[in-house]
């Protein structure tokens, strides 16, 4: 049990360019995994955890990528995931297995749009968090905004566990309110961590500074409020029981500072981390079902319990597939065999890998609480494995809907094979990007989260499978919906000689806001009393009513936040049968569609651009004749942040003419937001366009 106290799993999350995978680099060399730092962009080998080429090429992180690093006598399994909105499911996953996250910062722009998206990710899965404040050797680098946002913006209890010592480019470490010490970070790559005294000048700051602190994080320890209350000396260590407790009731966020890029107090929060997030027995239980009755219970963190593990991430490899698991319980040994829940297949277990980015070093067990890779298992993102007396299912990730899709066609038809490898590898590995076929044209459409999500993947088959495709104009996923009740009623009767089909249905149907998380897109409410439709007809009416769903009316776009109701019916003891009833709720359900007033909904998206002053105008202007709805302006020294809701529709191509705009100075982020009905005008070009290219596909 010591080995697992002594563990820590922890994400390195934040908005793309506020230094998460620098800040990894820094942690990797003072904790002696790395000998050499590297730099994310400009020459050398490139960061240690942007492995892929792509991603050294464009200076972003495309996968999250896990690796293992020892501090003091503690073990950190790290995962450094992407900024960009577009790679979302890759932190959406790695949150679900963490015990603890790092969220990043930038000193200078502080919480940004994708900072909101983490935060929000961070709270579905109940992950406590440090808050660190990168980039402070930037000009106009304030942590205290940075604090400010995430109170006012975030809803955290956040506040300042250290002082800065100087002020952007003389920034030069940080004074510690716990110890009341000032750290400093000397030698060419900030190896040595020097500790003096305050500098007088700070000291009337860092007192009121460390009194605010103690305020707050006293609401935690009764023993630290009453020494507070009878003016008492502190302490340190009530006043790290008292943090610790705040951090992991998830109402408490403390906040480090330091400039990863310029080695600077980075191992002061290393210390926080082995200090106050939990260790896998310290951390809430993990929720899960049992196949057999639906009990919902509670996994423990215990190496002499029965096998629980996840597969949280796939990626295929040329010798075979590697899977990304957590152990939740019992122990995992090589050559064991293990059960998966979903497919109720055993699978033995051939090699067990401790991932380094890349790189991987063989090992024969893992116990409860670690994360390793298995290799040559076949399975799928989020399956349970588990033993086989046990059988229980995790509960599951959150996978958001794409939102942008394309159509793609192989240029070299014997280039098909290697096209439709690459893609069932991407979808297997990527739960956000889909692919289907059009059935009319016989189109391949490739569906994601974002142009640079599906551009990725396009350059991927190219470098990976040596396939070039056409890429088609980009297709918004528009989606159709009703405003009204309806009501409907419904008779099917078919005679042709021996026995017919009869069925008839009658009910309504009404609107439901599906846009709250963990709403139904479709519901079926069961409302027949007295047998008017036996029961064994019921769920073929259903089927019927949701095979609907699939193609609305207006432009056969699906359907989403429909519930039905089936209220009354008759039937033949000869004629009925599923067939007929499907047939007639089909028929029903087009009748009440076509009353409900039906509505064409468009995917909305939050623009957040951030352009030099002098060209707000221009881009506010550009926002707004793009439909958009601008949110507000906020001036960042001298860059303005400008917010607003545009819909997907109006935003292919941005980035070039927002470039050709600004001079090249602005950049932008954009994440999905909502849907909203298509102004009626633009609803029928929609429709119009929509059945011309169904019609030249026929």
């Amino acid at each position: 049990m010591k080995e697992i106290n002594n563990m820590r799993n922890i994400g390195i999350s934040a908005h793309i360019d506020s230094g998460k995978t620098t800040l990894t680099e820094r942690i990797l060399y003072y904790a002696g995994k790395i000998h050499k730092i590297e730099e994310v962009r400009g020459g050398g080998a490139g960061a240690t955890m942007d492995h892929m080429e792509l991603e050294k090429e464009k200076g972003i992180t495309i996968t999250s990528a896990a690796t293992t690093v020892y501090w003091h006598d503690k073990k950190i399994n790290i995962i450094d995931t992407p900024g960009h909105v577009d790679f979302t499911v890759e932190v959406e996953r790695s949150l679900r297995v963490l015990d603890g996250a790092i969220m990043v910062l930038c000193a200078v722009a502080g919480v940004q749009s994708q900072s909101i998206t983490v935060d929000r990710q961070m709270k579905r899965y109940s992950v406590p968090r440090l808050c660190f404040i990168n980039k402070m050797d930037r000009t106009g680098a304030d942590p205290w905004k940075g604090i400010k946002d995430l109170r006012e913006k975030l809803g955290h209890n956040a506040v300042a566990m250290q002082l800065p010592i100087g002020e952007e480019d003389g920034f030069v470490g940080v004074v510690d309110l716990v110890t009341m010490k000032a750290i400093y970070n000397e030698g060419e790559k900030g190896d040595d961590v020097i500790v003096k005294d305050i500098p007088a000048e700070l000291q009337e700051d860092a007192e009121l500074r460390r009194a605010e602190m103690l305020d707050a994080v006293s609401m935690f320890n009764d023993e630290l409020m009453e020494a507070l209350l009878e003016g008492k000396e502190v302490p340190e260590e009530i006043i790290h029981k008292a943090i610790w407790e705040g951090i992991n009731s998830l109402k408490f966020t403390p906040v480090y500072m330091g400039s990863a890029f310029k080695n600077k107090a980075v191992q002061p929060l290393l210390d926080a981390v082995v200090r106050y997030l939990p260790s896998p027995i310290e951390a809430r239980p993990t929720k899960a079902t049992k196949v057999d009755n639906g009990e919902v219970i509670y996994i423990k963190t215990d190496p002499q319990g029965p096998l629980v593990l996840m597969a949280f991430k796939i990626t295929e490899e040329q010798f075979g597939q590697l899977t990304y698991c957590r152990v939740y319980s019992g122990t995992l040994e090589k050559g064991s065999t293990i059960y998966n829940v979903r497919t109720g297949k055993k699978l033995r277990v051939g090699r067990i890998v401790r991932m380094h980015a890349n790189d991987r070093e063989n090992i024969d067990t893992a116990k409860a609480g670690d994360i390793v890779a298995l290799i040559g298992v076949d399975c799928a993102s989020g399956d349970t494995f588990c033993d086989e007396s046990l059988k229980v299912v995790l509960e599951s990730m959150f996978i958001a809907e794409p939102v942008i899709s394309l159509a793609i066609k192989c240029k070299d038809n014997t280039a098909i094979d290697r096209m439709s490898k690459a893609l069932s590898r991407f979808m297997k590995e990527d739960p956000t990007f889909r692919v289907s076929t059009d059935e009319e044209s016989g189109e391949t459409i490739i569906k994601g989260m974002g142009e640079l999500h599906l551009e990725i993947y396009v350059e991927r088959m190219l470098r990976e499978y040596n396939v070039q495709v056409q890429v088609g104009a980009p297709q918004v996923n528009y989606r159709e919906a009703i405003t009204t009740k309806a009501s409907y009623d419904y008779t099917h009767k078919k005679q042709t000689g021996g026995s017919g089909q009869y069925a008839c249905v009658m009910g309504e149907i009404e609107p439901i806001d599906f846009t709250q998380e963990g709403a139904l897109e479709f519901e079926f409410v069961n409302n027949i009393k007295g047998g008017s439709i036996p029961s064994e007809f019921i769920g073929a009416c259903q089927m019927g009513f949701k095979d609907i769903m699939i193609a609305g009316p207006l432009a056969a776009f699906p359907m989403v936040g429909v519930r039905v109701f089936l209220v009354d019916g008759k039937y033949h003891d000869v004629d009925s049968s599923d067939m007929a009833f499907r047939i007639c709720a089909r028929q029903a359900m087009k009748q009440a569609v076509r009353k409900a007033n039906p509505v064409l909904l468009e995917p909305m998206m939050h623009v957040e651009v951030e352009t030099p002053s002098e060209f707000q105008g221009g881009v506010i202007g550009d926002l707004s004749s793009r439909r958009g709805i601008i949110g507000g302006t906020e001036m960042r020294d001298e860059m303005t942040v400008v917010t607003a809701t545009v819909p997907l529709s109006e935003m292919f191509g941005y980035s070039t003419s927002l470039r050709s705009a600004t001079q090249g100075k602005a950049t932008f982020s954009m994440e999905f937001d909502s849907y909203a009905s298509v102004p009626r005008n633009l609803q029928e070009e929609v429709i119009r366009a929509r059945a011309e290219k169904l019609k030249e596909d026929e």
